[in-house]
């Protein structure tokens, strides 16, 4: 399996690292797509690559975000100025020969709340991203 980290540049400069991985990947029956069906289980996160300085002075006095649910007030729509999809590939037997399946993950939108900071040690807003999976598959052929 090989994977390729996505990042993520929003509007206030801040950079965000998004990470998957692929949990599953099994055939589970016919489609047009080489004869074989594949199920496939993404997950993801976000990692913090940088957030301008400005920022973390900003929420330097606020309270940390609550960590039972996500906050109410305080959201913000940012627009992503920029984006490089994570991707994730593995090869999966099937009953056609083996399959390399490709999961991209594309961010289409974001949030960051100025009202809370991630938490007590760290001086970061809160920021929220979601990302779509394109999920692929083909033969793997012998060269």
């Amino acid at each position: 399996m090989s994977t390729q980290d996505g990042i993520i540049t929003l509007a206030d400069e801040t950079k965000l690292r998004l990470k998957i991985l692929v949990v599953d990947a099994r055939e589970v029956g016919f489609s047009p797509y080489g004869g074989v069906n594949i199920i496939v289980k993404p997950v993801g996160g976000l990692k913090v690559e940088h957030i301008p300085n400005n920022l973390k002075e900003q929420v330097a006095d606020k309270p940390p975000a609550p960590t039972t649910e996500v906050p109410y007030d305080g959201w913000e729509i940012i627009d992503i100025d920029s984006f490089e999809p994570a991707v994730s590939e593995l090869d999966v037997n099937t009953s056609k020969g083996v399959f390399r399946v490709t999961v991209k993950a594309e961010p289409v939108m974001a949030a960051r709340n100025m009202n809370y900071k991630v938490a007590p040690e760290l001086n970061e807003p809160l920021y929220h991203v979601n990302w779509v999976y394109k999920i692929s598959w083909k033969p793997v052929t012998e060269r």
